[in-house]
């Protein structure tokens, strides 16, 4: 029985079949292209990564008769793909039962998303429609999702730095409107004076070759009409202007007093989450005591044994912190940095290096390639506390 296509609500989705078996590939785009319309494949390992990231699917089906296959299918992306983890997409696996258990656990630590027991009969093709549409729903529901601990700190200090500055225009506009009310009533004060002056000087013959004075007392009056009319009614004109201007500042300032304590001085609930630490090192011993350490300061912690998976957590999940081992098989911790920082989404985030006494080169190298700060293992508790605490809490984000 053939299900009717969902287009409507998948049109805009890409998904992308990887596999070394045209015909594999063939069955698992025929079962999905049922419910969803843009359904590709790639079988050519040569141009694994140039399909990739021309199709960027939101999710990749790995339809590999092995495990090993489709790991070293990921590590290839993982290693050549420019765009591999700057697109959000999710990973589904389609195995064997003798690969359920190994999968799974692969599955836990996030190296792949879900799986599909598939080979070397498929007896469940919904399940395979099903983990897509689990997958396309996962992304939807991320995106949808507010911004993490430290782009929130980050936004909050930007509101801060907003309600200063704003603050202080106000401030500085209501002294400009002070001197030009002053400015005002000081013209005012020295045009009646001048006008006054010229007055005088005419009415007592000061200027008897400028002109003849028959009724002094007229021309007083004359004159004295033309200060009200012509030089104290636009100036108080404009004076009542500009004091309007400062009542409206201060209801301004009144408005916004209520709520400028909050955006001020931001306070964190009890029940806010706490920034996610990232904690990457073969060396399991070391990932519990770093574990140990931080733990008590309530943070979120996440763990990946090597650079590859790093990386993939990271696909899905954005950490504010990582502290990154220097020395690790495969792609060490200064390849991952420099990956991770090529990658925009991901470039904000600051990474600390640990390194051994013995790889005081590997510092320059790790700064180079975008690490923030460094420590020295066996490193000293308060510090590791103190520079986890400065540095997952960035003052600015992209």
């Amino acid at each position: 029985m053939r299900v009717a296509k969902s287009s409507a609500a998948h049109a805009s989705e890409s998904i992308l079949i990887a596999s070394d078996n045209s015909s594999d590939a063939a069955l698992v785009k025929e079962l999905l292209s049922d419910t969803f319309g843009n359904v590709f494949a790639t079988t050519v390992a040569e141009q694994a990564v140039d399909d990739f990231e021309h199709r960027l699917p939101q999710v990749l089906v790995l339809a590999f008769d092995a495990l090993e296959k489709a790991e070293r299918y990921c590590l290839g992306l993982d290693r050549l793909g420019g765009k591999t983890h700057s697109q959000p997409h999710r990973t589904v696996i389609l195995c064997d039962k003798n690969e359920v258990r190994q999968v799974v656990e692969l599955c836990i630590k996030q190296t792949f998303d879900d799986y599909v027991l598939f080979w070397p009969m498929n007896h469940d093709a919904y399940r395979l429609r099903m983990a897509v549409h689990h997958a396309l729903r996962e992304l939807a529901l991320r995106k949808d999702r507010g911004p993490s601990v430290a782009q929130f700190d980050a936004q909050a200090r930007r509101l801060s730095e907003l309600e200063a500055l704003l603050d202080q225009q106000v401030d500085l506009g209501r002294q400009c409107i002070d001197i030009a009310i002053q400015a005002i009533r000081q013209a005012e004060r020295d045009a009646s004076a001048a006008l006054q002056g010229f007055s005088r000087r005419l009415c007592h013959g000061a200027l008897p070759d400028v002109v003849e004075i028959r009724d002094a007392t007229a021309l007083e009056r004359e004159i004295a009409a033309l200060g009200r009319s012509g030089i104290q009614q636009p100036l108080q004109f404009a004076l009542e202007s500009i004091q309007a201007i400062r009542r409206w500042v201060d209801e301004f300032r009144q408005a916004f007093a209520p709520h400028q304590e909050p955006a001020g001085a931001p306070s964190a609930p009890a029940d806010q989450p706490q920034p996610t630490i990232l904690i990457v090192d073969d060396d399991d011993f070391q990932r519990k005591i770093v574990a140990k350490i931080l733990e008590p300061e309530n943070y979120q912690l996440l763990f990946a044994a090597s650079g590859a998976d790093a990386l993939n957590i990271m696909r899905t999940t954005r950490p504010d912190l990582v502290l990154m081992d220097v020395l690790m098989p495969g792609m060490d911790g200064i390849e991952t940095t420099r990956r991770l920082k090529a990658i925009p989404q991901l470039a904000a985030i600051a990474v600390i290096m640990i390194t051994g006494k013995s790889q005081g080169t590997a510092v320059v190298t790790s700064m180079q390639a975008g690490a923030s700060d460094f420590l020295v293992k066996p490193f000293d508790r308060d510090k590791l506390i103190a520079k986890v605490a400065h540095w997952s809490r960035p003052k600015d984000l992209p």
